[in-house]
């Protein structure tokens, strides 16, 4: 039996570059940071003030107000960008949809932090009684699946990934896979998240992961620069409507990209260090799966977190992958704008690389001025680049060694 084709048919995105795709995008091809101080709570008290932090977002026009006060932002997020979604595909508008077939796979790295957080506080300061009957359900990662499919009816597959920073890829290639075998025709995938609280900063400072610059926000994320000292952390959402190819032809559906390979392995070494051979065997099963040869990738929207062992894996990894073409392909880092959405980052990168084919642009990473010599690739520093883009990778790595790549065609 003949592989069903997937294809891409509707994007939807809150980014801290953006509360919808044409000013998300638009933002990122033109080397925008959204990266500022912390204002969502006080960080005075932290050794990193700043992150990836949207400033304006609101669920208004998109979900009940009482509604969204009873879920986590994360939620809130997610929901949004899948309505997003949902409005931006026209499946709606559909007479011949049937939902029995439609599903939702969305994921998120740590889900609702903040609000464990703050019923944690209640908890010890008020007692027992005046916690929330919404806390749990509030905070739970699969809420956004489920929240949206009694929204739109949609019965089909319903569930939440969660695999720290690689989620949202893993979300997607599952997707993919029940449009694959037959088992749906539509699934909507993504991921999204908002762990900014003290406990969230706290905890990646005691790591040493964050950068801690917070006196120039906007340079703090340089991947591949000498001078990075960590990530930032950032919050939002993406959700793609994955569809069947003919599916999508017989209600006369724009088509964005096709997804034509996916890959996710273990390295199986260590909870918090990469290996090189975890991440390019995710790359190699992605390009077999896609029936491609390495050299025919044009892009690669990298993980490139900003972290000094990171960068340099993934530099390597891709030189195990690509040989000699690894100096032709043009890679970049989002993040160096957005800051790294955990669980969410590999959605909200997703719809930069299949944005990045549609228009025929590779997205730049800025802040890159000083550039390490064990990272001597073409990063795309500062300045956008126009390509013509067949295929576009987009790579995801997190912690406990988990690696996930996904591979988009123009179509």
């Amino acid at each position: 039996m003949t592989q069903r084709r997937v294809v891409i048919t509707g994007i939807g995105i809150v980014s801290p570059v953006g509360l919808d795709l044409q000013n998300s995008w638009n933002n990122i091809k033109n080397g925008v940071s959204g990266v500022t101080t912390i204002s969502l709570f006080d960080p005075s008290h932290l050794a990193t003030q700043i992150a990836g932090e949207i400033k304006d977002f609101t669920t208004d026009g998109y979900i009940d107000a009482k509604e969204a006060r009873r879920v986590d932002r994360f939620i809130q997020m997610g929901m949004v960008a899948g309505i997003q979604a949902i409005n931006h595909s026209g499946i709606e508008n559909y007479a011949g949809l049937n939902k029995e077939r439609v599903g939702l796979i969305i994921g998120s790295g740590i889900g609702g932090l903040p609000t464990i957080e703050a019923n944690s506080t209640i908890l010890k300061e008020k007692g027992p009684r005046r916690i929330s009957p919404f806390f749990i359900p509030g905070a739970l990662i699969n809420m956004i699946s489920g929240q949206l499919s009694i929204i739109y009816g949609y019965q089909g597959v319903n569930y939440g990934v969660v695999s720290a920073c690689a989620s949202s890829n893993h979300s997607i290639g599952d997707a993919a896979r029940y449009i694959h075998h037959d088992d749906c025709d539509v699934v909507l995938a993504g991921g999204s998240e908002s762990a900014l609280c003290s406990l969230g900063i706290a905890g990646f400072n005691a790591m040493k992961a964050l950068s801690t610059r917070n006196d120039d926000p906007s340079t703090a994320s340089r991947p591949w620069d000498k001078d990075r000292d960590g990530f930032i952390m950032g919050e939002g959402a993406a959700v793609l409507v994955l569809e069947e190819y003919e599916h999508a032809k017989k209600r006369g559906a724009t088509i964005y990209a096709e997804l034509v390979g996916y890959g996710a392995t273990a390295d199986a070494s260590h909870i918090t260090s990469p290996t090189v051979e975890g991440p390019s065997r995710s790359m190699k099963i992605a390009l077999k799966q896609a029936n491609i040869s390495a050299d025919k990738i044009d892009y690669v929207n990298a993980h490139g977190t900003s972290t000094q062992v990171g960068d340099i894996n993934e530099t390597n990894a891709l030189k195990e992958v690509f040989g000699s073409h690894a100096y032709n392909l043009s890679v970049s880092s989002t993040k160096s704008m957005t800051g790294h959405l955990l669980g969410a980052a590999s959605a909200i990168e997703a719809v930069f690389s299949i944005m990045a084919i549609h228009d025929g642009i590779v997205p730049p990473t800025i802040n890159l001025h000083n550039q390490d010599e064990a990272c001597d690739l073409d990063y795309t520093a500062n300045i956008a680049k126009e390509r013509k883009l067949e295929y576009v990778m987009s790579n995801s790595f997190g912690f406990g060694g988990t690696n996930s790549t996904v591979i988009f065609k123009k179509i």
